[in-house]
Order: structure tokens, then C-alpha cells, then sequence
């Protein structure tokens, strides 16, 4: 047993993680003055090109009220577009300026010093991925079905 009984709980030690992860990337992300959120987003619309509102939500796990300010607030900057599709106004696709790819290019290269700290092999990153989507898929379902029953 740990000399922490918090230490012995998974949660804990999920919680415990996540924090001194934010905590490390918004030490490298406060150079650029963007967020973790914001670097995700930056992330994400790089790999797709362009986005809706709604899938960038799913992609990040945030609903469209938290999403938007963070949206605006890049687009302010100079990072992203955001403009209604034509033919469905509803919808709101999201895409980086290229100024948004020189941030995420210098982003991307600022982080790349926080790799080591993982202190995790190659070979053990596929089996910790999968592992943590687990969980989180299996929490999220869970939490649904509570909400659903109250």
C-alpha cells in the first residue's frame, strides 16, 4: 500500500496525471498565449483541413457551449475561419488561416520537449492509448446510462 491512500485508487492517479499534463502543456503553451483547448483545436483542424462545430465537439469531447468562445476568441487572433455552409446554415465549418498553421507548426514544435516526460517506450504507447480510450468510452457510456435512469 502507498503512503497516500489516494494512490492506490485509479482514479486518483488518472485525476493526478491529467492535471501535470494540462499543467506541463500550459507551461509550453503560455509562451505561444494560446490554451491546451486551443492547441487541440489547432491539432485537429490540421489533420482534417476544415471542420463543423458539431464534429470538432465530438473529436474533443466539448460541447458547442464551451467550444464557441474558444472558437471565437482564436478567430479574433487571426487563427481560423468560421463560416456557415452553404446550402445548410445550421451548420458551422471551421478552418485555419495560415496564420493558425504557423502557430501550430511553432505549437507542435514547443511541445515536442514534453515527448520525454511521458517517460513511456514506443511500444508500450498503442497499448496505453487504447487502454485510456477504453476507459473513456466505457465512463461515457456509464454516464449516459445514469443520466438516462435519473
Amino acid at each position: 500500500m502507498a503512503d497516500n491512500p489516494l494512490d492506490d485508487m485509479l482514479c486518483f492517479s488518472l485525476y493526478a496525471a491529467s492535471r501535470s499534463v494540462s499543467q506541463a502543456y500550459r507551461a509550453v503553451l503560455a509562451e505561444h498565449d494560446i490554451t491546451y483547448p486551443q492547441f487541440l483545436v489547432l491539432v485537429s483542424l490540421h489533420q482534417s483541413g476544415e471542420a463543423s462545430v458539431g464534429e470538432l465537439g465530438a473529436m474533443m469531447h466539448l460541447d458547442s457551449g464551451t467550444l464557441s468562445p474558444l472558437l471565437q476568441r482564436l478567430e479574433s487572433r487571426g487563427y481560423l475561419t468560421r463560416e456557415r455552409r452553404p446550402g445548410n446554415e445550421r451548420v458551422v465549418v471551421v478552418a485555419l488561416t495560415p496564420e493558425g498553421v504557423t502557430l501550430r507548426r511553432e505549437v507542435i514544435a514547443a511541445v515536442d520537449c514534453l515527448a520525454a516526460a511521458y517517460g513511456i517506450e514506443p511500444g508500450e504507447l498503442g497499448a496505453l492509448l487504447a487502454t485510456l480510450q477504453r476507459i473513456t468510452t466505457n465512463m461515457t457510456e456509464l454516464t449516459a446510462t445514469r443520466k438516462a435512469v435519473s
